[in-house]
């Protein structure tokens, strides 16, 4: 009898809670869901079971599971406009190696509460934990049944068809949380493993001996965001002016999600051809290296650094980006630490000074890519004046990258080669009460062509509005 309480408490209490997850249809979920929610509080017990040989302990756990995983979800959708995805839980160990990009967004009463309930959970365990073979060998049993459940039950009509594109929004209303977690990372697992044919390196169109391309945190135009003339930056409205080709990049991500913007641009896939691997294309973006810039350009006739002041093992970019034709890394310890005053970040004009400096340190013909970090929330901590707010801090660093822009070209104008520099935002801030997901998600980018003497070329001026991949192959054809 306390086994079948203690399953019970899991199950219907992960179902009642599942059901909490937003964005949520009218009436319950469909019995699809609500099936593969009970089996996969099943597993969870099951797993819980086994390791404490604690029948009451591992239905806690487990509902306590559900409830994270919900929580997290909801807050996720509140923030950046979009439910948990299963390629989220790729970056756990992320948020332990890199904690300033998660738990300084905490407040303090936040982390004591996690410090006490994973204390409190430890405690638990220790406590209550079962030497009875015979109850961990039953927790082993019924995560077998379980999977073995759920493995039978996708064989059917009627779960086959579930999720078969991909549309988070709707499949997390119709089918629950985790139903939805499950069978997205069995529909991206499933994606053909083959890589698309290799692009062929494109012919020299035009004679550009430089090509930079900046991938700037969370830049966007502030006039659009706020809706106020006086938050204009002038070195993009200069840009704009002067540049062949500009306009909105129609990111998908809000907030977050810089890879998304970042594989477009660099690998040249639309996120319609990804399937399930859109929500974090890095996952897979190895086995597709030679579509990206560097052997687009040509590895024998171009050498193509990567510039980014961090951890290059976040998004496995140490691995990523030597595949994809970087011939080297600049990372972190290129830079000096910011100063105190400067934010907690490497600062726009650092990177832009070392752009400038690789650029001029060999008549060979360059590819750089940048990624910038000064503007990466949150806004509300070091380099911050008593009583600032999280708009003037986000204004701030922007005008930090519009600097930056200016400086790029002042520099590039000084190396008297020809040049192309692209500048683009990433995806816009997620800034409570200013900038909130569920309007638009464009970012600006300016396209502009150096001639030998450093002048800015004359061209169309042409407005386009395009998605990242369509960048790449702007670049690609203006180089």
């Amino acid at each position: 009898m306390y086994f079948y309480l203690a399953l019970s408490l899991a199950a219907i209490g992960s179902l009642l809670a599942d059901g909490l997850a937003c964005p949520h249809g009218r009436g319950l979920r469909h019995w699809t869901g609500l099936w593969l929610t009970a089996l996969l509080s099943m597993v969870a017990f099951s797993l819980f079971l086994a390791v404490s040989g604690d029948m009451l302990l591992a239905a806690l756990t487990t509902l306590a599971l559900q409830v994270l995983l919900v929580v997290s979800s909801n807050a996720k959708l509140r923030i950046l406009g979009e439910p948990l995805h299963f390629s989220d839980l790729a970056l756990i160990f992320a948020v332990f190696r890199h904690p300033q990009f998660y738990f300084s967004a905490l407040s303090l009463w936040q982390k004591a509460c996690g410090l006490v309930v994973l204390a409190a959970l430890i405690g638990a365990f220790v406590w209550r934990f079962d030497m009875s073979f015979t109850t961990h060998l039953v927790g082993a049993g019924i995560g077998a049944v379980a999977w073995a459940a759920i493995a039978l039950s996708l064989r059917l009509p009627a779960f086959r068809v579930l999720a078969a594109t991909p549309e988070a929004d709707s499949d997390v209303a119709k089918l629950g949380l985790t139903p939805t977690l499950l069978l997205y990372w069995l529909r991206w697992r499933g994606t053909p493993q083959h890589a698309p044919g290799p692009a062929e390196p494109r012919a020299a169109a035009d004679d550009a001996e430089i090509v930079i391309a900046i991938q700037c945190e969370s830049f966007a135009d502030p006039v659009e965001l706020f809706g106020d003339g006086k938050y204009a930056l002038p070195g993009l409205e200069n840009a704009r002016l002067q540049a062949a080709q500009w306009g909105n990049l129609q990111v998908s991500g809000f907030g977050a999600y810089t890879m998304r913007t970042e594989y477009g641009v660099l690998f040249g896939r639309e996120e319609e051809e990804l399937g399930f691997c859109r929500y974090d294309p890095f996952l897979t973006a190895v086995r597709e290296a030679e579509l990206a810039l560097p052997h687009r350009f040509g590895i024998e006739a171009w050498r193509s650094l990567f510039v980014h002041p961090h951890d290059m093992r976040f998004y496995n970019r140490h691995m990523i980006m030597p595949a994809a034709g970087f011939a080297e890394l600049v990372s972190e310890e290129a830079f000096a630490p910011s100063l105190p005053s400067e934010g907690r970040y490497v600062t726009d004009k650092a990177v832009a000074d070392k752009i400038l400096h690789l650029a001029q340190a060999s008549d060979e013909r360059r590819f750089i890519y940048a990624v910038t970090i000064e503007n990466h929330g949150p806004w509300s901590v070091d380099g911050a004046v008593e009583g600032d707010s999280l708009l003037h801090q986000y204004l701030r660093r922007v005008q930090a990258s519009d600097a930056m822009l200016r400086q790029l070209l002042d520099g590039l104008a000084a190396l008297r080669r020809p040049a192309v520099l692209a500048f683009f935002g990433d995806h816009r801030p997620s800034i409570p009460g200013f900038s909130q997901p569920g309007g638009q998600r464009h970012t600006p980018y300016v396209i502009l062509k150096l001639d030998r003497v450093g002048k800015v070329q004359a061209g169309a001026n042409a407005r386009e509005d395009i998605t990242p991949a369509q960048l790449h192959r702007a670049i690609l054809g203006m180089a």
